[in-house]
């Protein structure tokens, strides 16, 4: 049981730092196309965390 736990918080902890990373990385296009002038060309939806079941 110990082991799950420390396995939910250590995955619940990457899902944290990859969401923040993700927005870090999208201020950071957002500012460079504002110095620009213009809009990023590409805006695809996210992909889902977890596949919806059939």
């Amino acid at each position: 049981m110990f082991a799950y736990e420390l396995h939910q918080i250590r995955s619940t902890e990457l899902i944290r730092q990859a969401a923040e990373h993700r927005l870090a990385r999208e201020a950071r296009e957002v500012s460079r196309y504002q110095d620009v002038g213009r809009r990023p060309h590409r805006h695809r939806p996210r992909r889902h965390r977890f596949a919806r079941a059939a």
